[in-house]
């Protein structure tokens, strides 16, 4: 069976913080699919196709990487996509606990695992 997992996110913009997570996932993974949240309510830096663009061209040239859009629940994505993890960055101990109660809800609704990577010292400020 295939390992897929999904990095949801706005990514708006793509930070080295996110590169470093979605990097660091690559080996744990057949595939990791960067799957960019949008809300037609929520005003945006960039738009989605611009955000598409930027994680196509960084990630250009690694197979076990790619990028898609959805809206609405993330675990319904992950349904959809046969992805049965959701890696999340963490770069504080308030992050954790942010990340924590929103893993703890997906489970209970979900067989979805959340994988926590946590962002390495250089990247901790990056928000």
């Amino acid at each position: 069976m295939k390992r897929i997992a999904v990095c949801p996110g706005s990514f708006d913009p793509i930070t080295v913080g996110h590169v470093d997570v979605i990097n660091r996932s690559i080996d744990l993974f057949d595939e990791v699919i960067v799957a960019i949240g949008y809300n037609r309510e929520k005003k945006y830096l960039f738009p989605l196709e611009q955000r598409i663009e930027f994680i196509n061209k960084i990630f250009d040239g690694e197979p076990k990487v790619r990028t898609d859009s959805y809206q609405g629940l993330t675990v319904n994505y992950c349904k959809e996509v046969g992805a049965k993890y959701m890696i999340r960055g963490l770069r504080s101990s308030a992050d954790f606990e942010y990340e924590k109660g929103i893993a703890l809800l997906n489970q209970s609704i979900s067989d979805i695992d959340t994988i926590f990577v946590i962002a390495r010292p250089e990247y901790s400020h990056i928000s």
